[in-house]
């Protein structure tokens, strides 16, 4: 199939790369035109303003949007209804507030430009081991793009959740999942970190163990013996954890739809503590988010003596 793809971020370059691997014919466009050609060297056709991209791909269209949430989405979404013809397909794949989805996909329905959004999980490793795809939207316009969702996703890793908002719904709920998740790890390392046995500890050790057979065996623990691997106690790393939106959007949603969730409610509680402390669990959620998501840390301040020499 044909794909144009715009947004070569973390996500998007990698996803495109992954199409072309699939045989797929991808158009891309990014606002730097630098990742324009760096993905252009992969096999891709490079555009360099969105009606460029438009006119490289056969009607009708498919377009994938992988861009940061917000009024960026909105700008792209404006600009692009105006470039599309009825029966062309938009798809967003950023993480999104699926309230956000009903709003554009009924100034999309309009002009007949089907709408699809797809919450995508996988990171800066799904190039190799596929993406997670969780899909709302038009039913038709769904089974249309099934070769591209079968080229991004590995088996039984795309599903139709339902209509528009369905998708984003979805991987609201997993992310809040996640935030738990993540929180329960780093609670359970800090405990060990602040225990009398924490000398004889290995901490790669302990996650790489864990993943033998044991109930709590995860691919986060994959990555935290990673993290480990190269930095044994952390060293090199702050707690300081960011949010970027999906935990807030699920406490919101158990907000107003009486839903108790603790877990997840406490998990965002602590992202927030953690911008005015250094605790070691913050550590390991900083150190969780870089090995899944490639997402920015900040480097541990060196502390320093009496003499003003900072410690290695």
């Amino acid at each position: 199939m044909e794909v144009g793809m715009i947004g070569l971020g973390r996500m998007g370059m990698n996803m495109a790369k992954r199409l072309l691997r699939g045989g797929h014919r991808v158009v891309a466009y990014n606002r730097s035109p630098e990742k324009t050609q760096e993905i252009v060297s992969h096999g891709a056709l490079g555009a360099y303003c969105l009606s460029e991209l438009v006119e490289k791909l056969s009607p009708p269209r498919a377009v994938w949007l992988m861009l940061p949430a917000g009024n960026v989405v909105d700008q792209y979404i404006q600009d692009l209804s105006g470039l599309l013809r009825p029966g062309d397909i938009l798809v967003e794949g950023g993480n999104t507030h699926y309230k956000d989805d009903l709003r554009r996909a009924r100034i999309l329905e309009e002009k007949s430009i089907g709408f699809l959004d797809v919450g995508v999980s996988g990171g800066i490793w799904g190039l190799e081991k596929g993406y997670c795809l969780m899909i709302g939207g038009e039913k038709e316009a769904y089974e249309r793009l099934i070769p591209v969702f079968e080229s991004l996703a590995p088996k039984d890793g795309y599903l139709y959740c339902g209509p528009t908002g369905a998708g984003h719904f979805v991987k609201m709920i997993h992310n809040g999942i996640e935030y738990g998740m993540m929180q329960a790890y780093a609670e359970g390392f800090a405990l060990m970190e602040a225990s009398s046995y924490r000398e004889h500890f290995d901490y790669s050790r302990v996650a790489h163990l864990w993943n033998q057979g044991s109930v709590v065996r995860s691919w986060l623990l994959e990555l935290l013996e990673s993290a480990f691997s190269s930095d044994p106690r952390l060293s090199q790393i702050r707690g300081y954890v960011e949010d970027s939106g999906e935990g807030r959007w699920t406490v919101q949603e158990a907000l107003e739809s009486s839903v108790a969730t603790p877990v997840i409610a406490v998990s965002l509680f602590q992202r927030f503590l953690s911008r005015q402390e250094d605790a070691f669990s913050d550590k390991i959620l900083a150190a969780l988010r870089r090995e899944f998501g490639g997402h920015h840390i900040l480097k541990a301040q060196a502390k320093h003596d009496s003499h003003g020499k900072g410690e290695p």
